[in-house]
């Protein structure tokens, strides 16, 4: 049963996922990065603007190359609105202020950044990796679900 669960979570679908989540990471955090570091936006701006031009390129690459969704007009849109809204909420909402607490409550900081910083680039990061793992199972579950 386990197994079989393991091999249904782990297929094709699963590495298309990935391969496009590549390319939206690096458009997505890239942007993140660019706007916080090169225009001072804060982590919340930076990070929420970087999300919505990231996920209008992830929209139509997991609905049509990596689900192969048939779906039509405004549910799968608004699911998918859905989807990335409550993930990107989950997790920036405990990597920002977990990952701001450790660093300044000891001092954490790299590259002659100040910690407040530091604690940006790191959270951004951290929340990244946390929504990464939250959209998947929002994406194949919920938004661009197979229907049986």
């Amino acid at each position: 049963m386990m197994k079989d669960f393991i091999k249904q979570f782990f297929d094709i679908k699963f590495w298309k996922f990935v391969m496009v989540g590549i390319l939206n990471t690096i458009v997505g955090m890239g942007l993140q990065f660019l706007f916080f570091n090169l225009f001072g936006w804060g982590e919340w701006i930076s990070s929420i603007v970087g999300y919505i031009l990231g996920s209008i390129l992830s929209y139509f690459l997991n609905k049509y190359f990596t689900f192969k969704n048939k779906e039509k007009g405004w549910k799968p849109i608004a699911k998918f609105a859905l989807n990335i809204a409550v993930c990107y909420g989950l997790a920036y909402g405990i990597a920002i202020p977990l990952t701001k607490w450790i660093c300044v409550a000891n001092s954490l900081t790299m590259f002659g950044w100040t910690v407040d910083k530091f604690a940006g680039n790191v959270s951004m990061l951290i929340g990244s990796c946390l929504f990464v793992a939250f959209n998947y199972i929002g994406q194949r579950f919920f938004a661009f679900k197979e229907k049986k």
